[in-house]
């Protein structure tokens, strides 16, 4: 079953159970696609815009691969060298952009609501890659299908996300998401990194990760975002890292299958350890390689419903 198609991609919070339902079984099909060596041609002749006002490794050049996976053309907008710098406005410039043919745009910008602005002003769609500490919400369909994809299933799975809640626009996206799906969600850090009323999310929580850990299925860590606080809301990062990171010690409370995420990027040493960040309970790279797939079914839905529609009632054979 194919469910509604967005016009853009915004928010985590306004996708129903079987929009992201859809998303995480197309992207299972491209994954058995691109194994068998299929050519999936659903972006051909459509070009996708990168707008990157903050800096990104794993997010842009996954949307990039994803683009070019799918045989569509990138452009990656580089805003250093723009009129950016001249005094254009952010809606001038992106409406220059759709004039020259872009077709789809993918944001990135520290202000929370930028992308929502922008899609009340453009034709074309707009996939939010990140705006301030609102919404991620492509990481969290990322992180949703990797733990479906190591777990089974995500319904009645206890899931911790673990660090500085307060700031993190992943954080937010993995909570609708996670919730929808029938995850129990427990929040954990810092009294300082966790929203003022954290009960209000609908998520349990907790100040020490140790209450949390022998039940747990799933612990994401989230990065110290130190860019976004107003002043310094922890004493030290080793004192963070002393109490709340993930080191071998704390890993030895978890279940045997239990699996360890983080979105990137990793301090090492500050809210998990390298032997944890490369050991037998992390599946980070997984969810690295996962976002490609992920963006692919993003991209596909959004840019060619039609298309996508066609190649999932033919099994994947034709476009």
């Amino acid at each position: 079953m194919n469910a509604p198609h967005p016009i853009s991609l915004l928010t985590a919070c306004d996708l129903r159970r079987d929009q992201i339902k859809h998303f995480l079984s197309t992207t299972k099909l491209f994954a058995r696609a691109l194994q068998n060596g299929n050519s999936i041609p659903l972006l051909n002749g459509i070009t996708v815009v990168n707008l990157f006002f903050e800096n990104s490794t794993r997010t842009r050049i996954s949307f990039e691969v994803a683009t070019r996976k799918l045989a569509g053309s990138v452009l990656n907008f580089a805003v250093s060298t723009s009129s950016l710098q001249k005094g254009e406005t952010l809606i001038d410039t992106v409406l220059n952009i759709q004039a020259m043919a872009g077709d789809c745009l993918v944001v990135r910008h520290s202000s929370a609501g930028s992308p929502n602005v922008l899609a009340q002003k453009l034709k074309i769609p707009i996939i939010n890659a990140g705006d301030g500490f609102h919404e991620h919400p492509t990481q969290g369909l990322l992180d949703a299908y990797t733990i479906e994809e190591k777990l089974g299933q995500i319904e009645g799975k206890n899931i911790i996300i673990l660090g500085d809640i307060a700031h993190s626009r992943v954080a937010r996206s993995n909570i609708y998401i996670l919730k929808k799906l029938g995850a129990t969600v427990a929040v954990c850090g810092p009294p300082t990194l966790l929203p003022p009323n954290p009960e209000a999310l609908g998520v349990k929580f907790a100040y020490r990760i140790e209450e949390l850990l022998p039940q747990a299925d799933v612990v994401i860590a989230l990065r110290i975002q130190m860019e976004r606080q107003n002043k310094m809301q922890i004493p030290s990062l080793a004192e963070y890292s002393r109490i709340w990171g993930l080191n071998r010690e704390r890993v030895k409370l978890l279940k045997k299958e239990a699996i360890i995420l983080h979105p990137g990027p990793i301090n090492r040493g500050v809210e998990i350890s390298s032997d944890v960040a490369d050991g037998p309970h992390s599946v980070i790279l997984d969810q690295v390689f996962n976002g490609v797939l992920v963006r692919m079914a993003v991209l596909a839905e959004i840019c060619n419903p039609k298309g996508l529609s066609q190649w999932l009632k033919t099994g994947g054979a034709n476009v």
